[in-house]
């Protein structure tokens, strides 16, 4: 732990005497004056906390900084006080969104273009059709694209005439040149590593530019803190983008906006830690007709987001929201939380997410299972432990769900019959074993029978895949019990918490399954150390936008340093385990076609 949590505790109540609860921040504008020009002093001590780490210690330093605003800094500090160990990968993520929401360059910036090949005297490449020519040179770097232009009276007006692809992270001092030279269109133009505080100047002309050139994929990435550095106005008259992602931006006021403003043409939408009000990201999602897919990223910013929209198909967040409320999203199809909360909103609330008109929601998921400081809200129904099943509380279109639960908290772990009768059609079902500090009581095989009928264990569930599994005793009772109702299942996949060493202990964790009472007679288990235990793939908005791939929450290949197989279709008493490798051997399975 890089900070004790006592001494922050008791930094916190020195210099917020005011507060008295930790897990609860006030307001900013309930704070007094006093009190926010101590702010520094609080983020700065919290530096000389983390002396032992360069990387964490700069970006935390970087928040002393006046200009970030005093909501952020707050909310930082309270995450940083209840989580000290997970704050350095919350920042990390915060300065490297583009792994997860950004796409990627259509361009090679290792492409380099050859008039002639080795030991060839003919010039073939210049006698290839000029479309042909113009879709080689759209995939090379801007500068080696413009070059080509010398060389030759063949290849002089190439690069003028192919819609222009600007993706180059070193050309920044030369943008302006590249988008007056190139007479358009733009087909995309990728400016994410420009230290944006040094340009921003010249961005509202580059933009303006871009709107009348008629950009299609626009991607900018502020590289340098603040946060609240102001995205010109002019990316609101952007009618022709087809797909927009900003990160770390402070988005334009839309109160004064003319009404006629619309994003006719934008399909796909990127947010990433871009501090926003509620209404501006109202007001982008009515202006935009066909928009398609969205995402949201940010662990600070707490917004109420509120999907209103005929045409979203994909909505994923990453990171921290108050609320989360579908009201009217007739094409839905995807609903992908991660990272969640981690504890209670500033004014002390839990965060909520309700679910209202969304008929085709087919994919749900992470839903935390924490009563404490999550809801989960089915019409205007708050889901508890005790709700009882019915037609107002069911969502019968969702095949694949996904829920976080700590098994060691009884109270988190109650909540998992309920929420899987709000369910009944599920077919893929996805269980992440949350970490807990404190055991607060478990579940036994028998508490999980008296809980009742399941529907969707008992005859709808095939798939069950179990992430960060420890062996614990909820743990096991729970798959028994799964094993015990599911009468179709036909495939586990139990993927092993990164705290295994050795093949013994894995057997002896799992060893008890191979002589369960089973309800199916057709299920193999497949027990692996999974090659993502940070679960990038189910951060990454390509995966989760991708209707190709029917389950994102699966990584497609895992590459295992172990692998255990149970068949229980052979063995009912029995488990056989089968090391294909070592613990620090390779192999690849294949859990989906």
């Amino acid at each position: 732990m890089l900070f004790p949590l006592p001494a922050a505790q008791e930094l916190w109540k020195k210099t917020f005497p005011h507060t008295l609860n930790l897990k609860a921040l006030v307001p900013t504008a309930a704070l007094p004056a006093a009190a926010m020009d101590r702010r520094p002093r609080v983020l700065k001590k919290a530096l000389e906390f983390m002396r032992n780490n360069d990387e964490v210690g700069r970006l935390f330093f970087r928040l002393c900084s006046p200009e970030l605003p005093d909501t952020i800094a707050l909310n930082m500090a309270a995450q940083f006080l209840r989580d000290p160990d997970g704050m350095e990968a919350i920042l990390a993520r915060m300065c490297s969104p583009t792994q997860y929401t950004m796409p990627n360059p259509p361009v090679s910036a290792g492409a380099r273009l050859y008039a002639l090949l080795p030991h060839d005297a003919v010039d073939r490449l210049s006698r290839l059709p000029d479309a042909l020519l113009g879709d080689i040179v759209s995939r090379l770097p801007a500068k080696d694209a413009a070059r080509t232009a010398a060389l030759s009276r063949r290849w002089r007006g190439v690069w003028r005439s192919t819609p222009l692809i600007l993706a180059d992270a070193h050309l920044c001092p030369a943008v302006s040149r590249v988008l007056a030279d190139h007479p358009g269109p733009f087909r995309c133009v990728h400016i994410n590593s420009c230290e944006m505080d040094d340009f921003h100047a010249l961005l509202a002309g580059w933009l303006q530019i871009l709107a009348v050139k008629a950009i299609q994929e626009l991607v900018l990435f502020n590289r340098r803190w603040p946060l609240d550095l102001l995205l010109p106005s002019t990316v609101l008259g952007m009618t022709t983008l087809t797909r927009l992602y900003l990160a770390l931006w402070k988005f334009p006021d839309t109160a004064g906006v003319p009404r006629a403003t619309c994003f006719p043409n934008l399909r796909q939408l990127g947010l990433c830690n871009v501090l926003m009000e509620n209404r501006d990201l109202d007001f982008i999602l009515d202006r935009s007709p066909v928009l398609e897919t969205l995402c949201v990223e940010g662990n600070f910013f707490q917004l109420r987001l509120r999907l209103v929209s005929q045409s979203l198909r994909c909505v994923q967040i990453i990171g921290s929201f108050e609320e989360i409320f579908v009201v009217n999203a007739p094409r839905l199809e995807r609903l992908i939380l991660s990272e969640g909360n981690q504890g209670c909103t500033p004014d002390g609330s839990c965060s909520k997410v309700k679910i209202g008109h969304s008929p085709k929601l087919q994919l749900l998921g992470y839903l935390e299972l924490d009563p404490g400081n999550h809801l989960l809200m089915v019409g205007s129904t708050i889901i508890k432990a005790a709700t009882r099943a019915s037609p107002r509380t069911m969502i019968p279109s969702v095949r694949i769900l996904a829920l976080e639960v700590r098994f060691d908290v009884r109270n988190d772990a109650k909540m998992i019959p309920s929420v899987l009768r709000c369910f009944p059609n599920v077919e893929t079902l996805h269980i992440k074993s949350g970490k807990t500090h404190q055991s607060t009581g478990k579940l036994n095989l028998k508490a999980w029978h008296e809980s009742g009928t399941i529907e969707c264990i008992r005859s709808r569930v095939k798939r069950l895949v179990f992430r960060d599994f420890r062996g614990g005793r909820s743990e096991n009772a729970f798959l028994k019990f799964f094993f015990e109702s599911a009468l179709v299942l036909e495939e586990v996949a139990i993927h092993l918490d990164a705290g295994f060493t050795s093949m013994e202990e894995v057997q002896s964790k799992v060893g008890s399954l191979g002589s369960v009472k089973r309800a199916s007679q057709a299920v193999s288990v497949l027990v692996t150390v999974c090659s993502d235990p940070q679960g990038d793939y189910i951060r990454s908005l390509k995966r989760g936008s991708d209707f190709s791939i029917r389950d994102p929450f699966l990584a497609g290949y895992i590459v295992v340093p172990l692998c255990v197989l149970i068949d229980l279709r052979r063995y009912a008493k029995s488990i056989i385990i089968s090391a294909l490798y070592g613990m620090s051997g390779s192999s690849v399975v294949k859990l989906e076609s």
